[in-house]
């Protein structure tokens, strides 16, 4: 992948010399040419490269073909990593400190899925357990995502668990949101510390619009109402910011 300000770059050099060399060995040279130095050895252009490279991993391209454009070669390639299904799905949500009352299994922690980077595993839940997403400054949401399980552990999700916002004026959201009709009916549940309770997860999905009337919101927070039979995964997780 390259940044499109780096694409005309790229194609001029590649109709120069694509008769003399394959086009991957091309790209080489062109990350040689931008951040190797030719008084470093081998290793420290190595890593300047590695700096430089946008890697997508599973690839969204595969290599087809088995000739090679160079004479007489032949050309079996195929990257391990294509076509397996993700065991997550990353996105780039707002910038928050997350934490949570469960125990992490090794290293699939609850920041590295935040971020998009893996997924977040842990022990069995029970009544009580919560995962707490608190954004770094007040943030208008417009809608919410959570996944649990994977295609590897399909039955390890959230069961019974609600979703749950902490709106940054508490005043207003209740005056505004809470209330519905003419007999003024609680519209959500308010829990005892302020949270006021939106959605719950079905069938391991929990997905929502969250309600404008909040405003700016602090805090959202997944809370298990009752133990769990099995340990649970999340593997999505998307926070989208109202426009």
């Amino acid at each position: 992948m390259f940044k499109s300000l780096d694409l005309s770059l790229i194609v001029e050099f590649m109709l120069m010399f694509y008769k003399d060399k394959p086009i991957d060995w091309l790209l080489d040279h062109i990350m040689w040419v931008k951040v190797c130095n030719p008084e470093k050895d081998a290793k420290h252009c190595d890593r300047q490269k590695a700096n430089l490279r946008i890697r997508f991993k599973p690839s969204l391209f595969q290599h087809v073909g088995t000739h090679s454009s160079l004479a007489g070669k032949i050309q079996k390639l195929k990257d391990k990593d294509f076509g397996k299904q993700t065991l997550h799905k990353g996105h780039a949500n707002p910038l928050a400190e997350v934490t949570t009352s469960l125990k992490t299994y090794q290293h699939f922690t609850l920041e590295k899925a935040y971020l998009g980077e893996d997924f977040f595993w842990a022990f069995t839940p029970v009544a009580g357990d919560f995962i707490r997403i608190r954004f770094f400054t007040p943030v208008r949401i417009e809608r919410y995502f959570f996944r649990s399980g994977n295609i590897e552990h399909p039955g390890d999700k959230l069961f019974n668990t609600s979703v749950e916002v902490l709106p940054f004026d508490n005043i207003q959201a209740e005056k505004e949101a809470l209330t519905d009709g003419r007999e003024k009916t609680p519209k959500y549940h308010r829990t005892e510390d302020g949270f006021i309770r939106i959605g719950t997860f079905k069938n391991g999905i929990a997905e929502g619009e969250v309600d404008a009337s909040f405003g700016p919101l602090e805090a959202m927070r997944l809370s298990v109402l009752t133990d769990s039979p099995v340990w649970v995964i999340l593997s999505e997780i998307f926070i989208k910011k109202a426009e």
